[in-house]
């Protein structure tokens, strides 16, 4: 009789702790994979328009200041395109009406995004390959890979510390991410996501990239985020290459979200009109 009673307790016991909602289970921390599934790639609208400002920074210090309206959509996969954007150079007052677009495709399609360039002076539009992924994205420290959307099953992830963020003191997963792909261009990745009470507020906050050759440390990028309605866009990105000291740092301001962005807005058409 002890026995049954001492088994009918043990499963009582079993199930409060399986079913509690605080339980050690509850709390136990997420892997690397849950991390990233929802904490990158966040909601960024249906479409975007902002104004963009990329300052690039030489070793020597020399500046080089670009400001451009952008209009980005989601495409849905409609004709295997993820979404487009297009950038009309507002500053410097010289390269004003140049624009620059690109359609990037899903991988499924085997293909590389499509880009063109509208140079006023010349009066042309000039169709640009991308024959690499490593290729830096408008001269800066990131490449087109780094901006292209990459799919959570791409990399093996792997939480690998907790650490607290020596200014804010805000808790930090670390999750290293490294490519299933035979040409990685990168040998890992350390992403760092912020540690918070539930899925919806995490973003990344940090990447550290390590050299494919060598493993050597690459390059450091840090992020902010501002929500807009239900959509998370970048705030401020600042990116150093700790092998050339150059650096790149972008600036999002003038967000609108769901604008209902016509098609149109994505064609050389338009790159040549400009936006009135």
């Amino acid at each position: 009789m002890g026995t049954m009673k001492s088994a009918s307790v043990y499963l009582i016991f079993v199930f409060i702790l399986l079913s509690a909602p605080n339980s050690v289970l509850a709390n136990k921390d997420p892997s690397g994979t849950e991390i990233v599934k929802n904490c990158d790639n966040k909601y960024p609208g249906e479409d975007q328009q902002t104004q963009l400002t990329i300052i690039l920074k030489d070793r020597a210090g020399n500046e080089r200041k670009n400001v451009y309206l952008r209009l980005w959509k989601d495409m849905k996969g409609k004709d295997d395109i993820l979404d487009k954007m297009v950038l009309f150079t507002v500053y410097p007052p010289d390269a004003s009406g140049a624009a620059f677009m690109r359609w990037a495709y899903a991988k499924s399609r085997d293909k590389n995004a499509e880009q063109w360039i509208y140079l006023p002076v010349l009066r042309k539009i000039r169709r640009v390959s991308v024959r690499d992924v490593r290729d830096s994205f408008l001269g800066s420290d990131l490449t087109y890979g780094d901006i292209s959307y990459r799919g959570v099953d791409e990399d093996e992830h792997k939480l690998i510390d907790t650490v607290k963020d020596k200014t804010s003191g805000q808790e930090l997963y670390v999750v290293e991410s490294i490519s299933k792909g035979k040409d990685p261009q990168y040998s890992k990745r350390h992403q760092f996501f912020t540690k918070t009470p539930n899925w919806d507020s995490c973003v990344k906050v940090r990447v550290d990239y390590y050299d494919s050759k060598n493993a050597a440390f690459l390059k450091r990028q840090f992020l902010t985020w501002q929500k807009v309605d239900k959509a998370w866009v970048w705030d401020k990105v600042f990116v150093q290459n700790i092998q050339t000291q150059h650096s790149s740092q972008f600036e999002v301001e003038k967000v609108k979200i769901n604008r209902g962005l016509d098609d149109s807005l994505f064609t050389e058409r338009r790159m040549q009109l400009g936006i009135k």
